[in-house]
């Protein structure tokens, strides 16, 4: 199977981010405190949310960021709704897309292959899939009683926390750990895990092969 690097070579300027979200918009937070701090070399060119009253994209238009809006449920079907969500993304020139808690299932158009990433609150392939989100991941964590939890950083694919994995962090799941408690460890690892990922990405040093994503030398 031939090799794909994602981006031919590293990028000599920011990065171009778009963020989509659904919720209050704490990795968009994090990833500005990052951007301030001079931590990644990124602009957020766009921020899409499904929903219009959720937090995060009032939080977007405060920080001054193009914001827009593509309701599911004002759409006919996946394929619509996906579609209106790339137009926008194209429109900003993003060079990558950020899944940043959203809830909505897109298809994921062949120009934008290898260009949108996920973070999942677990260590893929445990505890993920359809229905593994927010608390419900947390929860089931405890409950199975496992010891090491983390956080999964991986190209989204038009399957459910699938494509391959670009990079993973752990926590411990301590004794009398809340599904909050945890929730906060498994935050903090992501706050620092999907900034290195869009770093990864722009070095032009990512090349997948076989479902496998590589850190090679420098093109």
């Amino acid at each position: 199977m031939t090799a794909v690097r994602p981006t031919p070579a590293p990028l000599e300027r920011p990065i171009r981010l778009g963020v989509l979200i659904s919720g209050g918009g704490t990795t968009l937070d994090n990833l500005v405190r990052k951007i301030e701090q001079r931590d990644l070399d990124a602009e957020v060119a766009i921020v899409v949310a499904n929903r219009s009253n959720c937090g995060g994209i009032e939080k977007s238009r405060r920080f001054g960021f193009p914001s827009h809006v593509v309701s599911r449920k004002e759409c006919g079907s996946i394929d619509e709704f996906s579609d209106r969500v790339f137009s926008a993304l194209r429109s900003a020139n993003v060079d990558l897309v950020l899944l940043a808690g959203f809830l909505s299932f897109i298809q994921i158009p062949d120009d934008f292959q290898f260009r949108v990433l996920n973070i999942h609150p677990a260590l893929i392939p445990a505890f993920s899939g359809q229905g593994f989100y927010g608390h419900h991941v947390h929860e089931a964590v405890i409950s199975r009683g496992v010891k090491i939890s983390g956080c999964t950083v991986h190209f989204a694919d038009n399957e459910y926390d699938h494509g391959p994995i670009i990079l993973q962090r752990t926590v411990p799941v301590l004794d009398g750990d809340s599904p909050a408690n945890l929730a906060a460890r498994v935050f903090e690892s992501e706050c620092e895990a999907y900034p290195e990922a869009v770093r990864q990405f722009a070095s032009g040093r990512l090349e997948v092969e076989g479902g496998r994503v590589m850190l090679r030398d420098r093109p």
